[in-house]
C-alpha cells in the first residue's frame, strides 16, 4: 500500500508540475527550416529573376473555379517538403489561365481571348500546347524552353518526385517511370 501511495504521489506531482512548464520550452523553431508556402512569382518576375540567376521555372496553370487546383494548393504546394524544394530550385509561377491582363514576352503580346463561357489566356494555351485542363503544371528550363507538361492533380510525394526528376535533369536520360524505379 505504501508503494502505491508513493507512486500515486509521484505521478500526481509530475502531472501538476507539467502544467507549469513554459510551452516555449517544448517548441522547436522550425520556421527557419521549413516554409509552408511556395513563394509564387508572376511570369514577368520569374523571367527577370532568371536573367540574373538562371533557374528552372515551374508554372502552376490554374483557374479560380477549379476545385482540384484549390486542393493541390492546400495538400501539395503547402507541404513543407514541396514548398522548400520549389523555393530553392525553381522560380515557381502561378498563372491564372483566365487572367485578363496582357503578358509581353519575346516581343509577343499574349492576351485574354473570349471563347466559350469563360475565355482563356493565350500564354496558358501556349504553355499547355492547347490542351486546356486544370490543374496543369509546366516545367521550363533555364532558357525558358518547355521541359514537360504535368496534367492533373498531384499529391505531395508525387510532386516532389517530379520536381527532383526535373531539377536533376533525369528527363534527359530516362522516362519518369524509369526514374521512379531507379530511386527505390
Amino acid at each position: 500500500m505504501r508503494s502505491f501511495l508513493f507512486s500515486f504521489s509521484v505521478i500526481t506531482l509530475l502531472f501538476f508540475s507539467y502544467g507549469f512548464i513554459s510551452p516555449n520550452v517544448e517548441k522547436v523553431n522550425t520556421s527557419a527550416v521549413f516554409e509552408k508556402n511556395v513563394k509564387w512569382y508572376t511570369w514577368e518576375e520569374a523571367i527577370e529573376l532568371n536573367k540574373k540567376v538562371p533557374k528552372k521555372m515551374f508554372i502552376d496553370v490554374y483557374t479560380d473555379w477549379c476545385g482540384w487546383c484549390k486542393k493541390m494548393d492546400k495538400a501539395t504546394f503547402e507541404h513543407p517538403d514541396v514548398s522548400n524544394y520549389m523555393n530553392e530550385h525553381f522560380y515557381p509561377v502561378k498563372l491564372d489561365a483566365e487572367m485578363k491582363r496582357e503578358v509581353i514576352y519575346n516581343d509577343h503580346t499574349f492576351k485574354f481571348v473570349q471563347a466559350g463561357r469563360r475565355g482563356v489566356h493565350e500564354l496558358a494555351v501556349a504553355l499547355l500546347n492547347n490542351k486546356m485542363s486544370y490543374p496543369s503544371c509546366v516545367a521550363m528550363d533555364e532558357d525558358v524552353n518547355r521541359i514537360t507538361i504535368i496534367p492533373g492533380y498531384r499529391d505531395a510525394p508525387d510532386m516532389l518526385s517530379i520536381l527532383k526528376y526535373i531539377k536533376l535533369e533525369k528527363y534527359k536520360e530516362m522516362g519518369f517511370q524509369e526514374y521512379l524505379k531507379s530511386t527505390k
